[in-house]
């Protein structure tokens, strides 16, 4: 879809309203440059333009395609490609929408193909029509309005990433465990992001270089150059950190596991006491409930009953005992503590 299609000659725009197509096609011959704007255009629309102003069909592939990483791309007839990667953060899903942008540059027209919803540049096209000091700078100008918009957006973008993390951080940092999932998903999207806006140095950098841009835009090429570089060094470094909470929270889960473990063995040795003390009279209780003549002949008094009783509570927990106290002997050593297997420095005595 054909959104704007403008000719602008001698810093101003030459007419109200979008132009036909075949029409701003011949306007390029009249001096000035057009800039027409597509967003996400029909394969017929891209192939009405290829003919119309001779774009190489390499270069129409690449405007069809979504691309991980902005480039820059010459071609012999003098045409330039460059590809940006746009970003905006949605506060409801919390994530990043990313968004592509298809500039086909040269010297009498510069064509826009937009793809994703984080791609508009009707503010770009409306500030850059403000300045007719850079307009008469051809067409090269309108390069730096789109880039000058795609780095300001990324900014917010930073900031709202920055949140996260921190309370990402916070969370984990307290000792807490959180979410395992949210950090991968947050190091995802600051994976992506970083992929955006890196490669877009090297773009930046190009149009520094002497006969890559007039004179008169290399200023604002780097402005724009150093609030990218600025934006580059913040991504990187919320990826190292999201690294760090992503292992610390590894480390907490850890310690949380190990607190579980140990209550469930001091359960578990609650209850094989348990278990051992009640042995010796489960084994009473079940020698006594049997019937035999020779047991029912022989117990004919309390005294009797209660020898036995003793003897059959006391033998067992004796031997159990003893069996305990060997079975210690027999484990092996405690392993030294960390920071302490450093052998002790000689003590100095005085003569």
């Amino acid at each position: 879809m054909i959104v704007d299609c403008a000719h602008y000659r001698d810093g101003r725009r030459q007419h109200e309203g979008a132009m036909p197509l075949e029409q701003a096609a011949e306007r390029c011959k009249q001096g000035g440059f057009v800039w027409l704007g597509m967003f996400e255009p029909a394969p017929e629309e891209l192939a009405r333009v290829r003919e119309c102003f001779g774009l190489h069909e390499l270069a129409v592939e690449d405007a069809r395609a979504f691309h991980l990483r902005p480039k820059a791309e010459q071609y012999e007839d003098g045409t330039e490609l460059i590809i940006l990667r746009t970003a905006r953060y949605d506060d409801e899903r919390e994530e990043i929408d990313t968004g592509e942008i298809s500039v086909f540059l040269a010297e009498h027209f510069v064509i826009t193909v937009r793809q994703g919803i984080a791609s508009e540049l009707h503010g770009a096209r409306s500030r850059l029509e403000r300045r007719p000091e850079l307009l008469r700078a051809g067409s090269s100008s309108t390069l730096w309005a789109i880039l000058d918009q795609v780095v300001d957006t990324y900014a917010p973008v930073v900031g709202e990433l920055e949140r996260d993390i921190e309370q990402i951080e916070a969370t984990v940092f307290s000792g807490a465990v959180a979410p395992t999932e949210r950090i991968y998903s947050l190091r995802r999207e600051a994976t992506d992001f970083y992929r955006a806006v890196h490669p877009l140095l090297a773009v930046l950098t190009r149009r520094l270089q002497p006969g890559k841009s007039p004179a008169e835009l290399r200023p604002y090429f780097r402005d724009v150059h150093d609030h990218l570089l600025l934006v580059n060094e913040e991504v990187a470094a919320q990826r190292d950190l999201l690294a760090t909470v992503l292992e610390a929270n590894i480390a907490v889960i850890s310690v949380e596991q190990n607190k579980i473990n140990l209550r469930q063995s001091d359960t578990m040795e609650r209850l094989t006491i348990l278990a051992s003390v009640f042995l010796p009279l489960s084994f009473v209780v079940g020698f006594f409930g049997q019937n035999f003549d020779w047991l029912v002949r022989s117990i004919s008094s309390f005294t009797a009953f209660l020898v036995l009783t003793v003897c059959g509570l006391l033998v067992p927990c004796l031997l159990l005992y003893v069996w305990l106290r060997r079975r210690r002997r027999h484990l092996p050593p405690p392993a030294p503590e960390v920071g302490n297997t450093a052998p002790r420095a000689p003590a100095v005595t005085g003569r």
